[in-house]
């Protein structure tokens, strides 16, 4: 078997960010307590080579296209010989969408990056002001036409549960988004991490916790909103670190599978609409979804059955999987 293309992380923890947002500690995030340099790069890349046929290096963390251009290019520089030999198939790079020129995106497309990501967190001023971000959404607007322009995939990254966003601020903030019509998107509802400005707001009662229930409740419409516009969901949630996972998050959204709980929801949501629109219900149905959602919409621990077999009074519910839109639920009855 042909071992299949990976992506090869490389952090750079605050590099290149000219303030600190309220909720923002990198290296947390990343587990990385130091930036990276050339040398990391190399070791990364041959460390991968080998367990993989071929890779993708991305920048993350940080605010790659605020470096100093010397950085930037002794960095790029570093993967050059591996994409050479065919290793590296793509770059990527994330940054600030006010830290995105027509020439800055001239010197990646030079060392053969294809993809920036931009992290909006929101297309709301008052949720941006409010969270230390720097910069406006018409910044993300132009960032992201700019990257369009020259060619590269762009992906947005946005944050649920902000200071000053609620579910109704977040979800036209995605509509935004997806209004950009970027070729991918991370969602990343609000993590209260030990040591950031947002702990000090939150422990002084003037910032509420976005849950686990509420980022759930706030990203499932936002997740169907991406999936009918055909935007792929690259991560919902932060990625699980022992850091995190051992305390370094203290409040808010962090839950290792947070995104099966929002698609959990997600799928109950369209099939309880689906049911409630028949004017006539089946005592024994099956629901269809594409292939890959079957679990998601049976639910932990079969959660999601239960609970539409309790609300519509049903004798017999199951799921199957096929050639079905990942937004739609169909119900076929169980003859």
């Amino acid at each position: 078997m042909t071992p299949r293309r990976k992506i090869v992380p490389v952090f750079v923890p605050h590099l290149g960010c000219p303030n600190d947002c309220v909720f923002c500690n990198q290296r947390t995030i990343s587990g990385s307590l130091r930036p990276a340099g050339a040398e990391d790069v190399v070791r990364a890349l041959e460390e991968a080579r080998g367990k993989t046929a071929s890779a993708e290096l991305a920048f993350y963390g940080g605010s790659f296209t605020n470096l100093p251009e010397e950085t930037q290019r002794a960095l790029l520089a570093a993967a050059q010989p591996f994409r050479a030999s065919g290793f590296v198939t793509s770059l990527r790079v994330s940054t600030r969408p006010d830290a995105v020129t027509a020439q800055k995106l001239r010197l990646l497309r030079a060392y053969g990056v294809e993809t920036v990501e931009l992290g909006a967190q929101s297309m709301d001023d008052r949720v941006l002001r409010l969270s230390g971000r720097g910069h406006t959404a018409a910044d993300t607007v132009a960032a992201a036409g700019l990257v369009k322009a020259a060619g590269m995939q762009l992906v947005l990254q946005m944050m649920t549960g902000l200071p000053g966003a609620d579910r109704e601020t977040d979800l036209r903030s995605a509509e935004a988004v997806a209004a950009l019509e970027p070729t991918g998107v991370r969602i990343y509802p609000t993590v209260i991490l030990r040591g950031t400005p947002l702990e000090r707001l939150w422990r002084a009662g003037k910032y509420r916790a976005h849950t686990v229930s509420d980022a759930v409740g706030t990203c499932a419409p936002i997740a169907g909103l991406f999936l009918r516009a055909g935007i792929p969901i690259l991560r919902l949630g932060l990625n699980p670190t022992e850091a995190l996972s051992g305390g370094k998050a203290v409040g808010g959204a962090y839950h290792p599978a947070l995104g099966e709980l929002v698609y959990a929801r997600l799928y109950l949501e369209l099939a309880r609409r689906k049911l409630r629109s028949m004017p006539k219900l089946p005592p024994r149905i099956e629901l269809l979804v594409a292939e890959n959602r079957v679990s998601q919409m049976t639910g932990r621990k079969r959660g999601n059955l239960l609970a539409l077999r309790w609300e519509f009074g049903l004798e017999e519910i199951s799921v199957s999987g096929g050639p079905f839109p990942p937004e739609t639920v169909e119900i076929r009855e169980i003859l």
